[in-house]
């Protein structure tokens, strides 16, 4: 099915003309284009005029995006210690928003939103390895058919990995997810990646494709991102005279967090995160004490997560496949940019969510925390040349409408995210909309994915009764709901199950360890958060019941 409609006219120059962040007037680095952002309604019109004289009628997509990538691995967000100099330099000449938080922290759901600019609850991506529905429409769907060449590079995650589906023509896959094909699928169905290494001339233990931990032992010029960049910029050199839409996701930096890049960087010169002495305890919610709990135990990644050096180590590997990352988007970059396309095309870099990675003592994903639910969202418009910083808090749920409507497609009325392209340019206000953050199903890093936590050994958790199984499951299965206040100042953490709610103060406490719930001098302000969020649960058709909040 193919949604969305007619594209806007860009043959019309419009009054309002952006300055300042766009060439105009000016000579150009590279050939390229000149953008005018103009508002007539509640739309906004790119005019794309090439100065080679060839036509442009519509700008290329570029959507780059990684796999538990933290917001802070970027020099924009802070970080100059991580050698990121491509993703750096797009920063340099792109929107960065500051704030920018995912759906729900862990792969599928994420991505659903990413995709089909719909929460997770909406379009039923509730938890890891759920199909997205065939009759809810990705990006490229709804486009007018026929505008763009369509593709989708890497892991996929959302049904079916190893198949072209939802507008994407071109498909390559990475990862394999063969128990999670629908039922007409043949399973023994091989990705792309592994028929490469076939042809490298190496042989998979299992005889049929290469798993994740030796796939991450090869050399890099044989790595997934190392294939991706590869088929990426032959794509583009192939499709360089027709707009093309080309989604590329890199599966690193996500686990098993080794690559071959794990001696770049020195242990020892890692820094700790600063609220790595701040575990989560007895004020904080069951499923971040049971998960700080097997975390400390050693009981997954080889590592203890409250020993200092045991995380210096890890996070030097997770530094490194950052870094390879890098390499293998900087390769895309400099195809755009070989074939004359930098001015025609928007960049997109961002993540499906971020990691712990030893903030708090914990590692990995799945947490209401900034570390695991904020990540690095950067776009880059076309004519764009230097950074623009976009203030304040903005979901994924919004990428779908605005990169829509930078693309000159009115956005389907049915999406829950919002179009964002008010604030691309200088001297737009910044974001004031509260940010939602779901959770749901029982993914809980602790056990394979639909497992019940109880399987898990340990100590009982003190915040949940009743045997240790059951207490394990109610604390990975409470359907919490959040949110993030507008003005970027508060995150309400609501608790349905077992009644342990969060309130953070980000202002006085950016590092979350302060959970400022019950007080009596803030009971009006929980009230009107929790006020907000139960409206915005009306308004997307969320029927998880919220207790009464404070």
């Amino acid at each position: 099915m193919r949604a969305g409609g007619q594209g806007l006219h860009l043959d019309r120059q419009w009054p309002r003309v952006c300055t300042g962040i766009f060439r105009r007037g000016a000579p150009l680095p590279s050939p390229g284009i000149i953008v005018n952002l103009a508002h007539r309604t509640r739309t906004h019109h790119l005019t794309l005029k090439r100065n080679r004289n060839k036509a442009m009628p519509y700008p290329n997509l570029l959507f780059l995006y990684t796999d538990e990538q933290r917001f802070d691995t970027l020099a924009a967000y802070g970080n100059t210690s991580i050698d990121m100099p491509h993703l750096n330099q797009l920063a340099a000449t792109a929107c960065v928003f500051d704030r920018a938080y995912v759906t729900q922290p862990v792969c599928t759901p994420s991505r659903s939103s990413l995709l089909t600019g719909l929460t997770p609850h909406t379009n039923g991506c509730t938890a890891n390895n759920i199909p997205l529905d065939q009759q809810v429409p990705c990006l490229p769907e709804m486009l007018p058919a026929g505008r763009y060449v369509t593709a989708h590079f890497g892991k996929w995650h959302l049904g079916d990995e190893l198949f072209a589906q939802h507008g994407f023509e071109h498909w390559l896959g990475v990862e394999h997810y063969n128990q999670h094909f629908r039922p007409h699928r043949d399973r023994s169905t091989v990705p792309d990646y592994s028929r490469w290494l076939l042809e490298q001339g190496y042989r998979p233990q299992n005889g049929r494709f290469f798993t994740r931990n030796e796939a991450a032992a090869l050399p890099e010029e044989h790595s997934k991102p190392a294939f991706l960049a590869g088929h990426a910029s032959r794509f583009i050199r192939e499709h360089q005279d027709r707009p093309f839409c080309l989604y590329v996701n890199f599966l690193e930096p996500h686990m098993p967090f080794t690559g071959p890049r794990d001696a770049q960087y020195d242990p020892a010169s890692i820094p700790l995160p600063d609220n790595f002495d701040c575990p989560p305890g007895d004020w904080n919610h069951a499923r971040s004490r049971l998960l700080h709990l097997h975390y400390a135990a050693g009981k997954r990644f080889g590592v203890r997560s409250n020993d200092p050096d045991a995380m210096r180590g890890l996070t030097a590997r997770y530094w490194g496949l950052c870094s390879q990352v890098d390499a293998h988007c900087g390769a895309i970059l400099d195809t755009l940019r070989a074939c004359d396309l930098w001015d025609d095309t928007i960049v997109v870099f961002t993540s499906d969510h971020g990691d712990m990675m030893g903030s708090h003592q914990l590692i990995a994903k799945g947490l209401m925390y900034e570390e695991a639910a904020r990540v690095p969202l950067l776009i880059k418009i076309p004519g764009q040349w230097q950074m623009h910083r976009v203030d304040g808090p903005v979901s994924q749920v919004d990428l779908v409408p605005t990169l829509l409507e930078l693309m000159n497609v009115a956005p389907p009325a049915e999406l829950e995210g919002r179009s964002r392209t008010g604030h691309l340019e200088p001297g737009a206000p910044g974001l004031t909309d509260d940010v939602f953050i779901e959770w749901n199903g029982s993914n809980s890093s602790i056990t394979p994915d639909g497992q019940t936590a109880g399987a898990a050994a340990g100590p009982r958790d003190a915040g949940a009764a009743g045997d240790e199984a059951a207490a394990r499951d109610a604390a990975v299965g409470d359907p919490l709901r959040a949110m993030v206040s507008g003005d970027g100042r508060w995150k309400l953490i609501v608790s349905p199950h077992l009644g342990q709610h969060e309130l953070f103060d980000l202002s006085a406490d950016p590092l979350e360890c302060d959970n400022v719930y019950g007080r009596p001098d803030l009971a009006g302000i929980t009230r009107a958060l929790a006020g907000r969020l139960r409206a915005w649960q009306h308004h997307t058709g969320d029927t998880v019941t919220l207790p009464d909040v404070p």
